[in-house]
């Protein structure tokens, strides 16, 4: 019998992933301090990618206690010019951060978990690499007016399923590591534990 599927995540654009995939599941928050785990790695010198991987790994692990579902993990890190940075909270810090990140390129870390009953059973990390055509101030004010608050939803304030595919010039990865779900993998996963059909 099918123990079920839980993503450890608040996030709307993984959830529409599953949704989109028609994955069975049940959305749980992990309550982890994401920043005193991020300042903590920064500290010991980790990398980016390491830091979505050690995230991915934390938020399935602490929804995984005492519950018998396969746990999904993940969380997605933006490293531009050889620093980590963060999602921005207000539509000003948005602003700034595309005027920095247009005409150079950048890269999104994406990793996924999936922990049963405490224990880690699967992992992948994806790499993407991404051009920002150097766009305009008045697009980027456009693109802005668009997306309003969902522009705060990602570390690179950005939707590539919307109109943010128009930002880019050149893009190198998984489409759905940029959304910030490796999928291909984690659906095989789940067809070998039974929850997705053969």
């Amino acid at each position: 019998m099918s123990v079920g599927v839980v993503l450890a995540s608040r996030s709307t654009a993984r959830r529409a992933v599953l949704d989109g995939a028609r994955v069975p599941y049940e959305a749980a928050v992990s309550g982890l301090d994401e920043d005193a785990v991020k300042v903590a790695m920064l500290a010991r010198g980790a990398s980016a990618r390491e830091i979505a991987e050690e995230l991915a790994e934390r938020k399935a692990a602490a929804v995984s206690r005492g519950r018998p579902e396969l746990v999904i993990g993940a969380d997605q890190t933006l490293e531009f010019e050889g620093r980590l940075y963060d999602k921005v909270e207000t539509m000003d810090e948005a602003r700034k951060r595309l005027a920095a990140l247009r005409g150079k390129p950048h890269r999104l870390h994406s990793a996924v978990v999936v922990v049963k009953e405490g224990r880690t059973i699967w992992r992948e990390t994806a790499t993407a690499n991404l051009q920002m055509r150097d766009v305009s101030d008045a697009f980027i004010e456009a693109y802005l007016a668009q997306e309003g608050d969902e522009a705060l939803g990602s570390v690179g304030c950005y939707r590539l399923e919307g109109m943010g595919a128009q930002l880019f010039s050149q893009i190198e990865g998984d489409y759905f590591a940029i959304l910030g779900l490796p999928l291909l993998g984690l659906l095989e996963l789940l067809r070998e534990h039974g929850e997705l059909p053969r």
